[in-house]
């Protein structure tokens, strides 16, 4: 155990090495170092006369992680860093550096110390000397050493020492130090200086007005100042550099990367495409703003225009990456902008690509604008107008996703151009590519090799010269990781009744299913039995299909929540099933089959049954009381606790928010919690605004709310603080989301908590997520082990191989489309009651979307209904209530409203389809018919409605 301890400390300063060797101060540090021989430190004293203290440092710090180890020495280095005046290396060991920025901060100015040496070296020594011993720069021995070289070796050799020990001091230092330069008159160093620590960034392009030139020092007149070695590796920012914003530029135009993150980006400032795999929280967005400042930075100097999109695969990533990462940067050097669906700019893409430098999109509107400008019809958008493009979540650049389509055409235009430069033609300009990704995942795989062709077919799809990964060293925050089983139930009379009222429907309906009742196996099976007795007619089967689904998603409820839970969601269910049956007017009455009857009162029977059993907590599951202890261990053992718990659906994620709530136990410890679901309408459960999930996000970060209940939402990308607990509460996926919900627990001491609930087979899904993580670190450690030639050989196959893919692909789809049947030929029924409602010629379609039937036949056979989760407002129409069979109830559509007009929209999903005699009942979005309806005509309507109305005025 001390070992594994010992090798944790010694990586540590490893990783810290090259900051250390900088701000250590041998001489004092070491009096302190009693485990190290005289022999050695009398080396290291040497090494401090012949070769400065840098070296000195490096020596120090060798010796110090020399093993054989004695008991506490790190502790003891510690404890000599603390006593040799040499607290900010203290801080470092100690897992308490200073914030991001604030280091950051500090390192532009130790760099500009330097910078500025050969003129700061001709202050009064003794009088700043004085002045900064009293504000604690300085110890006893610190002065005592200046005053000592300032009489021997003169003035400016005692100021060379002076700063070489200020800039080792914990960041504030600066702002101390200025303003003993203006108390003891040295005005003119005062003002070359820069005056406060926020307007040390000399604007307006000039280093200093003082003297230009004293802004761009050479290292060897750094090296003659006599302060040696103060370089901060790749995270220190020149004056160079930051001499280059425009005037009027932003408060902020430059960003500091930490070493690993410099690292994995050093080939993107080059120029080349790569992928950056980093964890989830190690700042991947970060690198990327650097690299979009510097692509643009460099196009702009070479007098070239620079055009950076940005593409995310979810809405709410559009604005978050606007607000939190770019536009406060970037803006108002460069024009940023963000467009998604849920924008409301008046102006088209077009024309904001061609207003602005940074595009932040979702990747479906680039599409969107790449396919109208290759097919003419209208003003698109050409990659050749582009010259970088990020990818976020890159991983998902496969499987005919968004980002493989764009990048598909990237590929294409590429292989073309290597054509024309061999017929000496011109090629077509091609954006960089940057992907940015917390796992490549494995695809699948069972074997390394397996996984390996995985990660490089991505590789191809991103067309990327390397993948760069970096151990975070230092940054790396160790989680403790551990699976909770759970023991089964000893009695379970609540499933019991349920799994009653299912065997009395199976011989009902004389089914007969081979899965277990409860599991995601039965779901499939009624799922497939439901579809087929609606393409077959079966209205007896096809009703109680629906009903096996919905109590089969009531026991794996009770297992996963409270049964109460449970019992209400059942109850619901059946409370719009018998509201289905009622007509509002009650003009008519909508026919209850024996069926239904049976349906509505087995559950009606046993209800009572249930209500009781629910409030019996003897019964309860015991992966709800393991949640429970979880939850509150990690609230009473943690000073601040912040968590998320990921869940499966979006049912059980409200539904244990409002056990959470409820519960006075979790109040009494100060537990606040709310949930975070999707926004897509795939789910009976109402989904979640972009605005609603904002919000919640923005009360969890600023600490009103301390614990998310998420569905997979919260996996990926979208901003989420860091917390100190991550729980999986029976749901495991892939090992990609594992390692993105790992990620969400980036505090330190942060826990990872999967519990097992019956059924869900997480514990063992989480083992197999482990070895395919193990297994997709090897693939990408052999992937960039392999030299130059062979990888590109390999790439360049994998992408001729997808573009001839490609090619057949659009093959089929032209012959499809030629093969795409005549609205004529298509015939609809009731999903329910099976009865034709109308023809494919009877529907017509608005905006490439919503499919309307405005003909006065289909409005004799629905009735309308309120429901408030369709009601939606958009910038053309709105959705305001259901449509529904005036014979069975079924649900049909939305009734919506559009530019005025009131139209019946229909839902794919709810009718049988007859295309020339063969049924089927498995559409789910009318793009996957064969058909192509015509345009909705707007005036045409309009002009007959305005007819309609006159006619009833003249009557």
């Amino acid at each position: 155990m001390a070992s594994d301890i010992d090798g944790i400390h010694e990586r540590l300063i490893e990783d810290l090495r090259a900051r250390l060797r900088h701000i250590i101060k041998v001489e004092e540090v070491l009096q302190h170092l009693h485990f190290i021989e005289s022999t050695r430190k009398e080396q290291i004293k040497q090494k401090l006369i012949t070769e400065g203290p840098s070296s000195a440092a490096n020596l120090l710090i060798s010796v110090v992680v020399e093993k054989p180890h004695q008991d506490g020495w790190f502790t003891a280095f510690v404890d000599a860093l603390l006593h040799g005046d040499c607290k900010l290396a203290a801080d470092y060991l100690q897992l308490t550096p200073p914030d991001p920025e604030v280091e950051a901060e500090n390192d532009y100015c130790v760099k500009l110390i330097q910078l500025l040496a050969p003129s700061l070296v001709d202050m009064k020594t003794e009088e700043v000397c004085t002045h900064c011993f009293a504000q604690e720069l300085l110890t006893v021995d610190d002065k005592e050493k200046i005053l000592a070289e300032t009489r021997n070796k003169g003035s400016r050799s005692g100021a060379s020492e002076l700063l070489s020990i200020i800039v080792r001091c914990r960041p504030g230092w600066f702002s101390e130090f200025l303003e003993i330069l203006r108390k003891t008159e040295h005005q003119h160093l005062y003002e070359l200086t820069g005056g406060t620590p926020k307007c040390v960034k000399p604007n307006n392009g000039a280093a200093t007005e003082e003297n230009p030139a004293e802004g761009c020092q050479s290292e060897e007149s750094i090296e003659n100042s006599g302060i040696e070695g103060l370089q901060y590796d790749s995270t220190d920012i020149s004056v160079c550099q930051a001499a280059g914003a425009t005037e009027g530029g932003p408060e902020k135009t430059e960003i500091s990367l930490r070493d690993y993150q410099m690292e994995v980006a050093w080939p993107a400032l080059e120029g080349g495409n790569i992928i950056i795999c980093l964890p989830t929280g190690s700042g991947k967005t970060r690198v990327a703003v650097y690299i979009t400042q510097k692509h643009l930075d460099s196009r702009r100097a070479e007098g070239k225009p620079g055009k950076v999109v940005v593409l995310v695969n979810k809405i709410p990533l559009v604005e978050q990456h606007f607000s939190t990462e770019f536009s406060p940067i970037l803006k108002p050097k460069y024009k940023v902008e963000r467009v998604s669906g849920d924008s409301q700019l008046k102006i088209s893409f077009t024309k904001i690509v061609q207003g602005n430098d940074i595009i932040i999109c979702t990747a479906q509107i680039l599409e969107n604008y790449l396919e109208r400008a290759q097919s003419g019809e209208d003003e698109g958008v050409k990659l050749s107008d582009l010259t970088l493009i990020i990818i976020d979540e890159c991983h998902h650049t496969q499987k005919g996703g968004v980002y493989n389509h764009i990048m598909m055409r990237y590929l294409k235009q590429k292989h073309k151009n290597i054509k024309l430069k061999k017929e000496q033609k011109e090629p077509v300009p091609l954006p960089q590519i940057l992907g940015l990704t917390a796992s490549p995942g494995v695809g699948g795989a069972s074997i390394l090799s397996k996984a390996e062709e995985h990660i490089l077919r991505i590789c191809a799809n991103l067309d990327a010269s390397k993948i760069m990964t970096r151990s975070l060293g230092k940054d790396k925050k160790e989680q403790r990781k551990s699976i909770l089983t759970v023991e089964p139930r000893k009695e379970d009379p609540f499933g019991c009744v349920i799994k009653t009222i299912m065997t009395a429907i199976h011989k009902y309906a004389e089914l007969s299913p081979t899965c277990d009742l409860g599991s995601q196996n039965y779901e499939q099976w009624a799922v497939q039995k439901e579809r087929q007795a609606a393409k077959d007619g079966d209205q007896t089967v096809r009703v109680c299909a629906e009903y096996l689904r919905r109590y089969n998603e009531g026991l794996i409820l009770s297992n996963t929540i409270r049964m109460c839970d449970a019992l209400s969601y059942l109850n619901k269910f059946h409370e719009e099933q018998i509201k289905k049956k009622t007509v509002p007017d009650e003009e008519h009455n909508i026919q209850i089959t024996d069926t239904e009857r049976f349906l509505f009162n087995l559950f009606k029977d046993r209800k009572e049954e249930m209500e009781k059993l629910a409030k019996d907590p003897a019964y309860e599951n015991d992966s709800l009381s393991k949640l429970k202890t979880k939850i509150l261990q990690e609230f009473s053992s943690r000073k601040e606790a912040r968590g998320i718990i990921f869940t499966k659906t979006r049912h059980s994620a409200i539904t244990l928010s409002q056990w959470i709530q409820e519960n006075p136990k979790f109040a009494d410890i100060g537990v606040k919690p709310s949930y975070v679901i999707g926004g897509g309408d795939q789910s009976d459960t109402k989904p979640m605004t972009a605005a609603e999930q904002k919000d919640v996000l923005k009360k969890f970060k600023t600490g009103e709310l301390n614990l998310l209940i998420a569905t997979t939402v919260a996996e990926e990308g979208l901003d989420i603080p860091d917390c100190n607990f991550v729980i999986r509460y029976g749901h495991v996926t892939n090992e990609i989301a594992m390692i993105q919900s790992q990620g969400r627990g980036r505090a330190e001491d942060s826990t990872y908590t999967v519990v097992d609930v019956k059924n869900s087979g997480v514990a063992e899904k989480e083992c197999v997520n482990e070895y395919r993580e193990q297994m997709m670190n090897k693939a990408i450690q052999k992937i960039k082990a392999l030299n130059q030639s062979a990888y590109k050989k390999q790439i360049t196959e994998f992408q001729i191989q997808a573009i001839m893919e490609e090619r057949v692909r659009q093959v089929k789809q032209k012959k499809k489309a030629v093969k795409d049947e005549s609205p004529s030929a298509v015939k609809f029924s009731c999903r329910n009651c099976i009865q034709h409602i109308c023809s494919g010629e009877d529907i017509q379609i608005i905006e490439n979307m919503h499919r309307v039937n405005v003909t006065q036949q289909f409005r004799e056979l629905f009735i309308q209904r309120e429901n408030v989760s369709l009601q939606e407002r958009r910038l053309d129409y709105e959705t305001n209530g259901a449509i529904a069979c005036k014979a069975c109830g079924q649900t049909w559509g939305s009734m919506m409203m559009y530019r005025g007009i009131e139209l019946p929209c229909l839902h794919v999903k709810n009718f049988v389809v007859n295309i020339n005699g063969e049924k089927k009942s498995n559409y789910s979005k009318w793009s996957d018919l064969p058909v192509k309806f015509p345009a909705f005509d707007y005036i045409e309507h309009a002009s007959l409605m305005a007819q309609g109305s006159d006619d009833e005025d003249t009557e």
